[in-house]
């Protein structure tokens, strides 16, 4: 939605007559409020019921601003190869957990991975998967499973790299902007064969997953582009340094890079399966065709 200039924003979902959701209902934030970055607290009233609610401005950049850890004990801001060969798996714990979790009793949430969780039930999932605390599996049958989604995407978000490389950014940006089909599934397949074997393994894990979560659509009110929204640029998104060196400012990442990183995992969704044993007889194909 394009808003007019000095003018912020608030969407809100205000109650129906018969007890629902009815239509977001944009509110009008006070423009100086918005640039202190302070916590501010209203009330509306819609349809005749008192809403409070509190917010705080985060720019967009900032929203998805990598962070990596300076430690190597924990799985939060960690590189994925450190932490699949220390927990010597092919996919890391956290995920496979949160994904189990999800798919057992989330599967047809509506809005799954695009509502938030609870900010403090996230962290505090973080915090017993940085611990490799023993009451893991306890703490996420009692978690909202929102919260459970959140942190999964939080995980992503704070690897110190994309899950697709700094290194590959760029080749996945010119091969999703391909007009012929047949190039742009040569560039694509090939782009993941170049990724290292525990971002490719958790990738395709990570991929299958949200087909799943799709295929409930009906229930679950999340398609592949939905999906592919929600993931696209936490799978993406370069890390600072690279962001710098192929951004020049914040309405670039979100007018072009952030719908192409849309479409490069959408393009992936709707690919038939892609095996990761195919994947790799291809490469030696490759390799050895001349």
């Amino acid at each position: 939605m394009r808003h007019r200039p000095g003018w912020a924003w608030a969407q809100m979902q205000g109650p129906d007559p018969v007890g629902g959701l009815g239509a977001p209902c944009p509110q009008r934030l006070d423009p100086q409020t918005v640039e202190t970055k302070n916590w501010h607290t209203d009330v509306i009233e819609m349809n005749g019921i008192k809403v409070e609610f509190s917010m705080k401005f985060t720019s967009r950049d900032m929203s998805l601003k990598r962070t990596p850890s300076k430690k190597q004990t924990g799985v939060f801001g960690v590189k994925i190869s450190v932490v699949t060969k220390r927990e010597r798996s092919k996919v890391p714990y956290i995920v496979r957990q949160c994904v189990e979790e999800v798919e057992k009793r989330g599967i047809e949430e509506v809005g799954i991975y695009r509502i938030s969780g609870v900010a403090t039930d996230i962290q505090a999932l973080k915090a017993v998967f940085d611990a490799n605390n023993k009451d893991i599996l306890l703490m996420l049958s009692d978690m909202d499973i929102n919260a459970i989604a959140g942190t999964l995407k939080l995980y992503f978000r704070e690897l110190p790299e994309p899950l697709l490389t700094d290194r590959l950014y760029p080749a996945f940006m010119e091969g999703i902007a391909l007009s012929d089909p047949a190039a742009k599934e040569n560039c694509m397949m090939h782009l993941l064969r170049s990724l290292p074997d525990p971002n490719l393994i958790t990738f395709l894990f990570l991929l299958e997953h949200l087909k799943r979560v799709a295929e409930k659509e009906p229930v679950n009110k999340m398609s592949l582009h939905n999906l592919a929204t929600v993931f696209g640029p936490t799978l993406l998104r370069p890390s600072e340094v690279e962001s710098k060196a192929h951004l020049t400012s914040a309405a670039d990442i979100w007018s072009h890079d952030v719908m192409a990183q849309v479409q490069v995992l959408l393009y992936y969704l709707q690919h038939p399966p892609i095996s990761f044993a195919e994947l790799k007889r291809n490469t030696l194909y490759f390799s050895t065709d001349v």
